[in-house]
């Protein structure tokens, strides 16, 4: 008996030698070609194409964050071995803010090109200069002797259509030919700018903020931050803020600095690889966007942390307000507007506010709210409108018609000839002695010897209050199939009835000075009220109302003056103005646009508060098949391919120990699956398609003749996030939120019960909501 065992032993001992022999010749020989193939591992040998994301999919941010993780751990374990390693790790951490450099300089380059260009477009609807026909309006006619600060228009070297066609610029044929070509122009370039977002870049509509808070949730559109995006968006922005179209370009550049943020993470590895990474750069490059479209760098932060951003650290924060410097810094030494500053309605006000007025401001920001309550409203039904009829079918008519029509009508009036920031800059006026604008309502005349309270003279000449007209505007905001904002149409409404109240008001404190309300601070002669603050306050009423932006909004609006004085009206009026139009719904304009084109995006703002459990939401439900699932062991390659490509679609499927326990071991994406079994294939002799399939460390034992397995453990996520079926679900939503998962599985003493998808809880919403749960579109 003891010959025997050692004999056995003996047997065993020479047994795994030779095994051991026998995979090493194994490997080798499958290396040089000569063998029957090595066993691939993804883990070992890593595949590209791996850890990658379909598009119209959610990225997984525990994933893209360990992976980040394990990335940096190497690379500083690396740096204690040489010195090469030491600068690669150096070069490494700097890499984010070189990143945020470039994306400063392009975007403010960008700014800057399109604020020239547009201006110039613009003025070319009503002339040409003569010594150069690339200069606008008041470039133009800088250095002439003729124009006077009574007459700026006045300028032998710029002249109209009219002037150069028929001779002279005075007479009813004269205006009609103004106004035909005005209309030329505006139909010119609208029609430019739709074929071309039609034709090369469809992504390039619109302002692109809802798509933008999207893919920081963790969305994939691919295309819509590529290049020819990008440039599309850059030409037809100039040509749609041209047309004259009720529009504003700053929603707009959010979208253009994000595209150059995208394109420019393709130079550094850390971001090419990394989809969270990526996005904490696209955060950033919002806040630029914002900084070159209002020239407020602290502004551009706060609104991409309080509107835009989903996952926003303090490394973030500290490179979004340098990006955002650079990118002002950019656009200052560019001076596109020609006076020196950030802005093109930049004002000072020199009249404090009294106490009395803040029952004004908070009318003002009532109005707000309404107004951006009904404006959602309106915009969303006809955007619904023209998905759902055969208006969609037909952009081009639709912008052509629209344009004409906006052109026929904006002509005749001086206000709603110019473009929105020119209007706004003309609202926000202070109205001082030396101010020329219309809006103010001066004339000279010759003082008298006994002059009333209410002309002020200076040496021989008295400015006299004339009576006051009302302003007309047409800004309604057009949804648009080219590049267009909502920023500016928006203000300018606001800024409208500001604009009246304020006049309303200062004429009331001048011819009743002695009333209680004025008694005390209003001495007679002197400017009591600033119809340009109210204005202003306006302005912010009714882009809070549409937007629900408060902080950042307000620190937009206090940059036009820079004197904190004013930050009370201004907080009072946003404040009242989200809290009305929070009356009417809580969604602000980029979450119903979200929301209307079935984005899956969980809206951190909106609270669930229903009592449903994990099993109530989770799928499969009670009358569905049973949930798809892959087994660690006993299952073919051509079985899983059977699975993945032709029984299901699903993005991502359990691995259990198998059929029968259901004990659940990892999960694994279908896409990680079609490329590593894709790249056996290819680099793996021997693999077919009766190949086990091991989601296990070591393969099990097989007969000699059997064809080699293929080990798959390593593209299998070991810890996926998991809660028990009696998890309430609004926990269940607060774990999606801040961890950013894509799927949860769900469990029952460690038996796996079913899975709860981004859309699955989005669908749970919707129906709680009285909605269509079949309005989410995307996985």
């Amino acid at each position: 008996t003891e010959n025997t065992s050692k004999l056995r032993a003996n047997y065993l001992k020479r047994s795994v030698v030779v095994a051991h022999l026998h995979l090493k010749g194994h490997r080798a020989a499958g290396m040089n070609g000569n063998g029957p193939g090595n066993l691939v591992d993804p883990l070992e040998d890593p595949v590209p194409g791996l850890g990658t994301y379909e598009d119209f999919n959610t990225i997984d941010w525990v994933r893209e964050k360990s992976k980040d993780r394990d990335r940096h751990r190497e690379i500083t374990n690396k740096s204690r071995q040489s010195t090469v390693a030491l600068l690669h790790s150096v070069s490494d951490a700097f890499s984010g803010w070189l990143l945020m450099l470039l994306v400063g300089l392009m975007s403010g380059a960008l700014a800057g090109g399109i604020d020239i260009a547009a201006h110039w477009l613009t003025d070319m609807k009503d002339g040409v200069c003569l010594i150069g026909f690339w200069f606008n309006h008041e470039h133009c006619c800088w250095t002439s002797n003729e124009t006077t600060f009574q007459e700026r228009d006045r300028c032998p070297q710029w002249q109209s259509w009219a002037e150069l066609i028929t001779g002279t610029s005075e007479g009813a044929f004269a205006y009609i030919v103004n106004y035909v070509m005005y209309i030329f122009w505006a139909l010119l370039f609208s029609f430019l700018a739709v074929i071309l977002v039609r034709a090369f870049a469809p992504y390039a509509c619109g302002s692109g903020i809802p798509e933008i808070k999207t893919i920081l949730s963790g969305f994939i559109i691919r295309g819509y931050l590529g290049k020819w995006t990008l440039i599309i968006k850059t030409i037809t922005l100039v040509l749609a803020v041209s047309s004259g179209l009720s529009l504003g370009k700053e929603g707009p550049l959010v979208h253009v600095a994000c595209c150059c943020a995208n394109i420019l993470c393709h130079l550094f590895t850390k971001y090419r690889k990394n989809e969270a990474k990526r996005r904490e750069v696209l955060s950033a490059a919002a806040a630029v966007g914002v900084s070159v479209a209002f020239g407020a760098p602290i502004g551009g932060v706060l609104f991409s942390l309080e509107e835009v951003s989903y996952y926003f650290p303090l490394k973030t924060l500290w490179r979004s307000f340098f990006a955002a410097l650079v990118a002002a810094f950019t656009l200052r030494s560019i001076n596109p507007f020609g006076n020196s500053r950030l802005v093109l309605f930049y004002v000072e006000f020199h009249a404090p506010w009294h106490l009395v007025e803040l029952g004004p401001f908070i009318l003002l920001g009532i109005f707000g709210g309404l107004w951006g309550a009904l404006f959602i409203r309106a915009n969303i039904a006809w955007c619904r409108r023209r998905k759902s009829t055969r208006l969609g079918h037909y952009p081009v008519i639709e912008v052509l018609v629209v344009a004409a029509l906006t052109a026929v009508i904006a002509y005749p009036n001086s206000y709603t000839r110019m473009s929105g920031a020119e209007l706004i800059s003309e609202l926000f006026n202070d109205c001082s002695l030396l101010d020329s604008s219309q809006l103010c309502g001066y004339k000279q005349v010759s003082c008298p010897i006994d002059y009333p309270y209410w002309c002020e003279c200076k040496q021989t000449l008295c400015l006299i209050r004339k009576p006051v007209c009302p302003i007309r505007n047409h800004s309604v905001y057009y949804p648009s199939r080219f590049p267009s904002g909502l920023f500016i149409p928006s203000m300018a409404v606001g800024a409208i009835a500001g604009r009246l109240l304020g006049v309303g008001m200062e004429q009331l404190a001048y011819y009743n000075h002695d009333w209680f309300i004025f008694k005390g601070w209003c001495s007679p002669g002197a400017d009591c009220i600033t119809p340009g603050l109210y204005a202003m306050v306006g302005a912010a009423a009714c882009l809070g109302g549409v937007t629900r932006m408060t902080v950042s909004l307000v620190v937009h609006h206090v940059r036009a003056d820079w004197r904190l004085e004013y930050i009370v009206p201004l907080m009072a009026a946003t404040m009242t103005s989200k809290w009305v139009a929070d009356a009417f719904g809580r969604e602000g304009i980029y979450e119903a646009h979200i929301r209307l084109n079935g984005y899956p995006f969980l809206e951190p703002k909106e609270e669930f508060e229903h009592s449903s459990l994990a099993v109530d939401v989770m799928r499969p439900r009670r009358s569905d098949p049973a949930l798809a699932v892959l087994t660690q062991e006993g299952m073919t390659v051509g079985e899983v391919e059977v699975r993945i490509q032709k029984s299901t679609h699903y993005s991502g499927f359990p691995v259990v120990v198998s059929q029968e326990s259901q004990r659940l071991v990892g999960f694994v994406l279908r896409r990680d699956l079609l490329i590593s079994i894709d790249n056996a294939r290819k680099r793996q002799e021997g693999v077919v398609s009766a190949s086990q399939v091991v989601f296990t460390e070591h393969a099990p034992a097989q007969a000699a003749e059997a064809p080699p397995p293929l080990r798959l453990r390593g593209i299998m996520d070991l810890s996926p996030f998991t809660v028990t079926d009696h998890t309430p679900m609004d926990i269940t939503v607060d774990i999606f939120r801040k961890l950013g998962l894509r799927q949860c599985l769900v469990t029952h003493n460690g038996r796996l019960l079913g899975i709860i998808t981004k859309k699955d809880i989005l669908k749970h919403m919707a129906q709680i909501a009285n909605r269509d749960p079949d309005s989410i579109l995307f996985n």
